[in-house]
């Protein structure tokens, strides 16, 4: 029987897990989606070959684990910002500050290379995490627009283009966050 690296089996399952979620990243970082292999994230994250099997069954099934788990850390620590205030302006400022400085860690950009060509079922999947995180926004310009303090007729065409604005990440912060606040009636 292997050895495992915690004091119980599911301790050392989520170990793993972070150690395979740690070297996609990096492969990612390195290169292109096709160009990991099982093998390639296997040796990267320290584990035997066939061991990886144990978790994912395959590459697509790690990067659908891995969008998960990285969508539930980025909405969970988005939801502590905002638990700060009940401000809809200051809500949304924290909002795009979070996602302008938390989205280079969290959001990898899989883009249409990466997502057109998953399977359509990892598709539907991922697409549900980036759901999780428009819901967040939809919250925040409703509770504006129900006060009075936003000035929004579409709050699903502001939430598109809110996001493609921070999408520009080459532009300073504060020009981006002002931006979006006067678009919204909020300056």
């Amino acid at each position: 029987m292997p050895r495992i690296a915690a004091e119980n089996v599911p301790e050392h399952r989520r170990l793993v897990r972070e150690r395979i979620f740690a070297a996609f990243a990096e492969l990612m970082a390195e290169g292109s989606y096709d160009a990991i292999s099982m093998s390639k994230l296997a040796q990267r994250a320290e584990i035997g070959r066939t061991a990886i099997y144990h978790h994912f069954k395959d590459r697509d099934a790690v990067m659908v684990a891995f969008a998960t788990h990285e969508t539930s850390e980025y909405v969970a620590s988005l939801q502590a910002q905002l638990a700060a205030s009940e401000q809809p302006a200051e809500r949304l400022r924290i909002y795009v500050r979070n996602h302008l400085t938390l989205g280079e860690k969290f959001h990898m950009g899989f883009g249409p290379q990466v997502y057109g060509g998953l399977p359509e079922e990892a598709r539907q999947e991922i697409r549900e995490h980036v759901v999780a995180v428009e819901q967040v926004l939809a919250e925040i310009l409703e509770q504006g627009a129900e006060q009075g303090i936003f000035t929004i007729t579409d709050v699903d065409a502001t939430l598109a283009l809110v996001h493609a604005v921070l999408g520009t990440r080459n532009l300073p912060a504060d020009r981006i966050e002002e931006f979006v606040l006067r678009a919204v009636g909020a300056l």
